[in-house]
């Protein structure tokens, strides 16, 4: 897509927050005190403190209607300069230059050239009267050209940061797609040898074709479970070729005891609870969730010592909690608001379950993790 045919970005606030009427109130107190203070140095004090008055509220625009607020403001101004043949001179007028900033952040790129022209002209319109001199145009264009820049520069970083963001949920999506692709697979493998057995018993033992029966249907419907789990994580639809390893079950999270190769903390795992006949998906996610956490914990749990793994079964659910004694910098806060921890997240509500970490009272950092034992 050309840059000219940009859309705008999606996300800004739809209503004006109560912090955007705060800074407007600011912004009027602060005129009226400055063309007060200030009455005998202005060549209109009464018409410029009435114009800044009058623009405060266009900033509540300044996110859904961005050239519209940029078309009002700075038309307003020149028009007013040309009504008094002198530039209103009013330093609380500074304000507008967050409409340049907003534009660029959340306008299209033409609504973008568009209102920078406007504020071009308007700056034109004061030089070539003679209502400002050349330096204080030239300073005006810089500072204006800043603004946008700037604007430009957080909407093209927030944007990076949207698509890494998608781009994490959809590698998690398609790891847990593949992870249901192999647990269904084994559904209809199993079906597909009971068919076959029950259909060469049927006449020599109709007890046994009954049984292959009971058990097709008892696969059918465990498979019929997963393939649901399936559709919710949303793969793409070409075709993936499944891992060839068996997939990682929940009592395969006791192999992640143990000290560290390293050197670095002991892991301590202890499983509680009925896991029998837990569904692959979720029995999965609960390993794949727990390994995530102790690699998180060795990795950015500074000075740590021990890193405990509880994993614990009631009858409606499975619950996790991986809790290291390191400390709790705020450089790991920012590690944790990575992609490992989105990936994480976006696994356990695939299933119908939750995950959440931070740090503890104390010392160190938790993840919890609950998920339904018959998987959303």
């Amino acid at each position: 897509m050309r840059v000219w045919d940009e859309p705008r970005p999606p996300g800004p606030p739809p209503l004006p927050a109560w912090r955007d009427r705060l800074l407007v109130a600011v912004l009027v107190v602060a005129s009226i005190v400055e063309g007060v203070l200030r009455a005998d140095d202005l060549p209109a004090p009464v018409l410029a403190v009435a114009v800044a008055v009058a623009l405060a509220p266009v900033l509540l625009w300044r996110r859904s209607r961005p050239l519209l607020a940029v078309a009002i403001a700075f038309t307003t101004c020149a028009l007013a300069s040309l009504a008094i043949q002198a530039d209103l001179g009013l330093s609380s007028l500074a304000y507008l230059l967050i409409l340049p900033f907003s534009l660029a952040r959340w306008g299209a790129a033409r609504e973008v050239a568009a209102g920078f022209a406007i504020m071009m002209a308007k700056l034109g319109l004061s030089l070539v009267p003679g209502y400002i001199d050349l330096a204080d145009a030239t300073l005006g264009f810089v500072v204006i050209f800043a603004a946008t820049a700037l604007g430009a520069a957080v909407r093209y970083r927030a944007g990076v940061r949207t698509r890494e963001l998608a781009q994490a949920k959809l590698l998690e999506r398609e790891r847990l797609a593949r992870d249901l692709h192999d647990t269904v697979a084994h559904h209809v493998s199993a079906i597909a040898i009971r068919a076959q057995a029950g259909l060469a018993t049927a006449q020599a033992d109709p007890s046994a074709a009954a049984e292959a029966l009971r058990v097709i249907e008892a696969e059918a419907s465990r498979a019929l479970a997963e393939m649901r789990t399936m559709v919710r994580a949303l793969r793409r639809e070409e075709e993936r070729r499944p891992d060839v390893a068996p997939l990682p079950g929940v009592r395969d999270v006791e192999g992640l005891a143990g000290p560290d190769r390293h050197g670095g903390p002991v892991v301590d795992v202890q499983i509680h609870g009925d896991l029998d006949d837990l569904p692959p998906s979720v029995g999965s996610a609960i390993y794949r969730l727990a390994q995530e956490s102790v690699t998180n914990a060795r990795r950015h749990a500074r000075h740590a010592t021990r890193i405990a793994v509880s994993v614990a079964a009631d009858d409606k659910s499975v619950r996790l909690r991986v809790s290291d004694d390191g400390e709790s910098s705020p450089v790991r806060a920012l590690a944790a608001s990575g992609y490992g921890l989105v990936g994480m997240m976006e696994r356990a509500d695939l299933l119908g379950g939750t995950c959440e970490a931070g740090p503890n009272a104390g010392r160190g950092w938790t993840v919890t993790a609950v998920l339904p034992r018959i998987a959303a």
